[in-house]
């Protein structure tokens, strides 16, 4: 059933979605203090290419840099990105079929607004440390 919603993800937001997280990642990666928001674009953006069986979870070796970091995203591409899925997630909720699609472009608003000490891991491990 996750690969299914995974196809159909892609072809209905997941793809547009990504291209998003791609541009604010290079746009990010442009000077030396905007590389670490630039990979946590990327890697958030590898999430919402693929979100069905993987889950974001608060890693617990994040201190206060990333509470100042989630600040600086917020402002610099956090909002656009959250609008994004906002809008994707009601265009997806108004058929039936486009529900469980529309639940997860909600889920991701958390991640695309405070996405410093997350992280990604798959479902079915969503306590499991690296």
């Amino acid at each position: 059933m996750k690969t299914i919603l995974n196809v159909i993800w892609l072809v209905l937001s997941g793809f547009w979605l990504f291209l998003a997280y791609l541009l604010a990642g290079v746009l990010l990666c442009i000077t030396i203090i905007g590389i670490p928001f630039g990979i946590a674009a990327f890697r958030i953006g590898v999430y919402a290419l693929w979100p069905f069986g993987y889950t974001a979870v608060k890693r617990r070796d994040a201190g206060a840099a990333s509470c100042v970091g989630n600040v600086l995203w917020v402002v610099l591409a956090g909002w656009w990105l959250a609008i994004g899925h906002i809008v994707t997630g009601l265009a997806l909720c108004v058929t039936v079929i486009g529900i469980p699609l529309g639940i997860a472009n909600f889920k991701l608003i958390p991640v695309s607004l405070f996405p410093m000490g997350r992280e990604i891991v798959r479902t079915d491990q969503p306590f499991a440390s690296r």
